[in-house]
């Protein structure tokens, strides 16, 4: 009889079994410790336990064909993030974390979408909201699988990547994000995306309650909301939550090892 192990889970938090041993150690990724810098404190964080976490760069917040343009909002804003994203995820896929797509998908009934979520950019009952279809083409606003809840572009989605849906301005309630994180053994998370006072923030708070590191990056997070709630934004994540920092800072740490605190 084959008494081989074989592996059952997805690593870090994985068993080896067989017919007669469970082995549940789980061992632990290489660590690969880094220094950076953020606003407040210089971190030194283990790449092996982070992941980025880019939020809502889909074309009903981003694209002027899309949901926010349709209501009157200015979107320009949130394009931002677009090319420093494009230059930091492929070095940050490089040395191994984790990049997770998280984005409004909903389902096409709505049945877990409570009225006080339909008010919030239909508030007569009569415009354009959740689920609706969009004037210029057809496409269901923030629907998963439409033209509407899909990434830009701009923005390139990978296989390896993680996607993960979610139905509220934290993409924690009712999803299986903290599952996904938890089984990869993440303990520090990279937030960027839109909007920074409302989807980012509410996603990052909740992270941080949940016992996450936090780590706003700076140039690749962006809000079409007055400049007040930006700023507010900054202050309450260093004041409160977390850590904010910049992709230059990440580049810093990623491209001088020599820096970073391993073995010579």
């Amino acid at each position: 009889m084959d008494q081989s192990l074989r592996t059952l889970g997805v690593a870090p938090n994985a068993w080896m079994v067989n017919q007669a041993i469970a082995d549940i150690t789980r061992p632990q990724k290489t660590p690969q410790p880094v220094i950076l810098s953020t606003e407040t404190k210089t971190l030194r964080l283990d790449l092996a336990k982070t992941a980025i976490i880019v939020i809502d760069m889909q074309n009903d917040f981003c694209h002027p064909d899309g949901w926010l343009a349709h209501i009157g909002v200015d979107v320009t804003p949130a394009t931002k993030p677009i090319v420093p994203l494009n230059n930091l995820l492929p070095e940050l896929r490089a040395v191994g974390v984790p990049v997770i797509w998280l984005n409004w998908g909903n389902r096409p009934d709505l049945l877990n979408i409570s009225a006080n979520l339909l008010h919030v950019y239909n508030p007569t009952g009569e415009g354009v909201g959740l689920g609706d279809r969009l004037p210029k083409n057809d496409a269901r606003v923030l629907m998963a699988g439409s033209w509407a809840a899909a990434v830009v572009d701009e923005l390139q989605q990978l296989p390896q990547d993680i996607c993960v849906d979610k139905y509220r301005m934290s993409g924690f309630w009712d999803t299986p994000l903290d599952s996904i994180l938890k089984n990869q053994g993440i303990t520090t998370i990279l937030f960027a995306g839109v909007n920074a006072d409302q989807c980012v923030l509410t996603t990052l708070c909740d992270a941080n309650f949940l016992g996450y590191d936090c780590i706003l990056v700076k140039d690749c997070t962006a809000t079409t909301s007055p400049d007040y709630c930006w700023l507010a934004t900054l202050y309450n994540v260093k004041q409160c939550f977390g850590f904010v920092s910049d992709s230059q800072a990440i580049f810093t740490a990623l491209n001088h090892p020599e820096a970073t605190g391993r073995d010579k």
